[in-house]
């Protein structure tokens, strides 16, 4: 999620995307969508209407500023929150930023049977989610959620 970045520049995405092909993960999709709550959530939807899709990843838009509206975007299309998710991200983060991991408001959730993670788009956070959090469990909890449906 930026108004800013491209497919090109987005370090953020393309680290996850090369993170979770290294785990033997498929990429189906990857886009860059602007800092808008109606595209944001056009976006998951048509990520969630994909039969190939069994987990989406949104990156960017998790701070405090105006414009990062991710979190308020997904949070209505979530059947189910995961609170475990946010609560440890900043958990971790607190570790490696100190009291700026407080800022992050990452998330994660159910939503059409697809388990959906929205983390920071900063690498070091891309990193830290992905190695610490959803690789290890993106596999359990994307069974879980197709029970959802």
């Amino acid at each position: 999620m930026s108004d800013t970045r491209t497919l090109e520049t987005d370090a953020g995405g393309a680290r996850v995307a090369e993170r979770l092909a290294e785990a033997g993960h498929p990429v189906v999709a990857r886009e860059i969508v602007p800092d808008d709550p109606d595209a944001i959530g056009e976006a998951l939807r048509r990520a969630l209407s994909r039969d190939e899709t069994g987990a989406v990843i949104l990156t960017g838009g998790t701070g405090v500023a105006p414009r990062d509206v991710t979190p308020e975007a997904v949070a209505p299309l979530l059947e189910r929150v995961i609170p475990g998710f946010g609560e440890l991200f900043r958990m971790l983060s607190f570790g490696e930023v100190g009291s700026a991991a407080l800022l992050s408001r990452a998330l994660a959730g159910i939503a059409a049977g697809r388990v959906v993670f929205v983390i920071p788009g900063s690498r070091g956070a891309v990193d830290l989610a992905m190695d610490r959090l959803v690789l290890p469990e993106i596999g359990h909890l994307a069974a879980e959620a197709v029970k959802v449906r």
